[in-house]
């Protein structure tokens, strides 16, 4: 019996095989830990430790899982559409590059109030610029979306270096960034506004760029699932002869839904840029980009599967930089296996335990008649 199209319960689908996942590919990092002469259970304990054991040890992990939710995004909303849009790095890229293009001419002239919103709306517009080239490639030329998406990540990279050695860069200069932006185009941090209300913290990354990001997630959730365009988008993913059908526009669709996904990347941007360097240096976006795609298989394509995973993985990179640095023997290099067990397991195994979930399900829920009905 093929039970490829059984439907399961969101709770199992969503939630129990993620979480069955993860638990498989930490089982398999312990073991890897283990062999090297470490405990396991210690270094689990380090790590959770070093992103939630004190205040600044969460700042940075929010403020991972901040870029990590943007990215996470722009990959899910495409995914629907049967996009698979691998081109969050560059879009990401570019995004900085408009931010850096409106603050290097305005951040004199303009307040706070009015440079923070176009700095927002630069990174989104330049970001899905950048997505839409691939997009009508694929929409009226039928060039693959994942190839051209890659192409372009290679080329904001070169185009981006060319800007910023011998366009961009701060005069008299030796390193290839700009200048610094005016404090009036810094996205507020954390800590500030903390101490605002009276909570003091340490002094983090993390910005008001998460909120935004948390912002995104809602407007995400309700495109998708409550608005025609959004019906419109899931129906050009699951049958484009239905969609013709219905009087949709697939051309249309894939190109509305990759802006939104470069505009969504774009916002990483925001976090790095605007909240952090304020500067527009080399390689901001530190893979963030290529990690959306396992943060959107792991959450399933869905907003707040995808704020869990993109919190994994902040957990990943604070709490992995930690054990790096308490256990000597795990390197920087093997927190970056561990991660990639759990991109194996969440995202190129995601389906591997979904044949046993549904046979125990198919077994639990005839019992579950029964019980109802006797």
């Amino acid at each position: 019996m093929s039970t490829s199209n059984v439907e399961l319960p969101a709770w199992i689908e969503v939630v129990l095989i993620p979480v069955l996942n993860i638990c498989l590919a930490l089982f398999f990092a312990g073991l890897i830990i283990f062999a090297i002469g470490e405990s396991p259970l210690e270094a689990v304990s380090i790590m959770l430790n070093g992103a939630f054991g004190y205040d600044e040890g969460v700042g940075y992990t929010l403020y991972y899982t901040t870029n990590f939710i943007f990215t996470g995004l722009a990959v899910a909303i495409a995914f629907h559409a049967r996009l698979f849009n691998i081109g969050g790095e560059g879009q990401a890229y570019i995004g900085g590059l408009g931010v850096g293009l409106v603050f290097l001419l305005l951040d004199g002239y303009l307040p706070t109030i009015l440079l923070l919103p176009i700095g927002i709306i630069a990174a989104a517009l330049f970001g899905a610029a950048w997505a839409f080239i691939p997009a009508w490639l694929q929409a009226y030329r039928g060039s693959h979306i994942v190839i051209t998406t890659i192409m372009f990540n290679f080329i904001a990279s070169a185009v981006m270096v060319y800007l910023l050695v011998n366009v961009l860069i701060r005069p008299g200069s030796m390193s290839p960034e700009t200048r610094e932006f005016s404090q009036s185009t810094w996205m507020p941090f954390m800590h500030e506004m903390l101490a605002v209300v009276g909570i003091d913290v340490t002094r983090t990354p993390l910005n008001l760029s998460f909120i935004l990001a948390l912002v995104c997630c809602l407007l995400v959730w309700i495109y998708i699932w409550k608005t025609r365009w959004g019906y419109a988008l899931r129906t050009a993913g699951q049958s484009e002869a239905a969609a013709v059908y219905a009087g949709i526009k697939p051309k249309r669709i894939i190109i509305i839904t990759m802006c939104i996904s470069g505009a969504l990347a774009g916002m990483v941007a925001v976090n790095e840029v605007m909240g952090v360097h304020h500067r527009v240096i080399l390689n901001f976006t530190a893979g963030y980009g290529f990690t959306g795609i396992a943060v959107a298989l792991m959450g399933r394509n869905h907003p707040v599967g995808i704020i869990l995973a993109s919190l994994l993985f902040g957990v990943l990179y604070q709490g992995g930089a930690e054990l790096a640095f308490e256990m000597p023997k795990i390197t920087r290099e093997m927190v970056v296996a561990i991660q990639g067990l759990i991109i194996l397991f969440s995202g190129a195994l995601a389906l591997m335990l979904r044949p046993a979930m549904v046979k125990i399900w198919l077994a639990i829920k005839p019992a579950q008649a029964v019980a109802q009905h006797g």
